[in-house]
């Protein structure tokens, strides 16, 4: 590891010390995400003991039989952790972030978001950062909107209403700039000028997938986009599942909306119910396959919903309910009991005598026949001769999915 006498780039704010930035940044080059094993000597270590002794900077420990350092960590692990290690340039790459107008996050700096440190081992080592925003502010009142990529016109619709109506409260979507229900839900949160951050499972200067290039470049500029590994690193498979942690662990809970049964979206769900984070569920149609994984997901302990009130009632501060889900009310609801009782009798074609709707109502003539006065100046019935009918006219149907009073 090259370790410059002084810091060619002006100190990331914090308080972690130059020296710690710098072991984590070579072992951010050395370490996959979500190494355990590594994340043990960490913890045991520290960044700059781990890296001391994996470059065997260090004299081995004497007196107590333990020769190796790494103790239960097989040695094909260790030698590729040394020569990556050894291969790296944390100054290089500290100056290409600085270039980029962003900045490396490591464990005790002010912006590090200390939810993460629910992963325990699977920590991330430090968080390759760009963008304006403070990633700890945001991540406080954060939700992310995962699912498949290739999504139905369905699913990314619903997504972006949901990152919409989400960002328009003041949250944050936190998502992975994926194809498919990742991209929708980023567009719909910056189409409302709200805040979006995407995590990212290559270097955060290297746009993955390709086709959003521009998508990841806005997000940049008017949120946050992040990652765990260096600059000019690539992705790949196992990669794209250990980022989904993540995202689990920075937000407050986790949406899915489309997925099928082997989706990663899944992954960060069952992420996200492990370290206690709520999980939901958009629905779908029963037929299709591109939500069986959602619905398997609300058979559990997975809580349904379907617009950003419902979301925000279960990630919000207390008292933050939904508004009561109820079907329009409509002018015949409001009749006293006695009345509606003598319009349900009252047949639905031609005029009808009063002594038959009496008869059909089990009342008086002479209470039906107030009743029928006080429908008629209602609007509901009309008088022909000495019969009473429906007045012809139709209640327009409301499609709202909230109303009443």
């Amino acid at each position: 590891m090259t370790t410059p006498a002084s810091d060619p780039r002006p100190e990331t704010p914090g308080t972690a010390s130059l020296g710690e930035r710098l072991a984590r940044a070579t072992l951010s080059r050395a370490v996959e995400p979500g190494d355990e094993h590594a994340g043990r000597w960490l913890q045991r270590y520290g960044a700059t003991g781990f890296l001391d002794r994996l470059l065997d900077t260090t004299p081995a420990p004497r007196g107590d039989g333990e020769a190796d350092p790494f103790p239960g960590t097989a040695p094909k692990r260790v030698a590729s952790w040394r020569l990556r290690a050894a291969a790296a340039d944390p100054t290089r790459d500290l100056a290409t972030i600085h270039d980029l107008g962003g900045r490396f996050l490591v464990p005790g700096d002010t912006e590090w978001p200390r939810q993460l440190d629910d992963l325990a081992d699977t920590r991330p080592l430090g968080l390759w950062v760009r963008g304006p925003a403070d990633l700890r502010t945001w991540a406080l009142r954060s939700v992310a909107l995962v699912g498949a990529r290739a999504c139905t016109p369905y699913g990314a619709h619903t997504a972006a209403d949901l990152a919409t109506g989400l960002a328009r409260q003041g949250w944050v979507v936190v998502s992975g700039a994926a194809y498919g229900i990742d991209g929708a839900a980023h567009r719909g949160a910056l189409a409302a000028g709200g805040a979006t951050v995407a995590v990212l499972a290559c270097g955060v200067d290297t746009p993955y997938p390709r086709g959003h290039d521009q998508l990841i470049r806005r997000v940049a500029e008017q949120g946050l986009v992040v990652g765990e590994l260096p600059p000019e690193s690539h992705p790949t498979p196992s990669r794209f599942i250990l980022r989904n942690r993540v995202i689990a662990a920075l937000t407050r809970g986790t949406v899915v909306i489309e997925a099928q049964h082997r989706s990663g979206s899944l992954v960060t769900a069952r992420a996200a119910a492990r370290l206690g984070r709520h999980t939901m569920g958009v629905p779908g149609p029963v037929t299709s396959a591109l939500s069986a994984g959602v619905h398997e997901l609300l058979r559990g302990d997975a809580t349904l919903v379907t617009d950003a009130d419902e979301i925000v009632e279960l990630v919000g501060d207390m008292g933050q309910l939904a508004p009561a889900r109820r079907g329009p009310v409509l002018p015949r609801d409001l009749l006293a009991p006695a009345t509606a009782h003598i319009l349900e009798a009252i047949p639905a074609r031609g005029p009808t005598p009063t002594t038959v709707i009496a008869r059909r109502a089990g009342t008086t003539p002479d209470d039906t026949l107030a009743k029928l006065y006080e429908l008629h100046s209602l609007g509901f019935v009309e008088r022909h001769g000495d019969g009473w009918q429906l007045t012809n006219t139709t209640t327009p149907v409301s499609n709202a999915r909230r109303g009443g009073t």
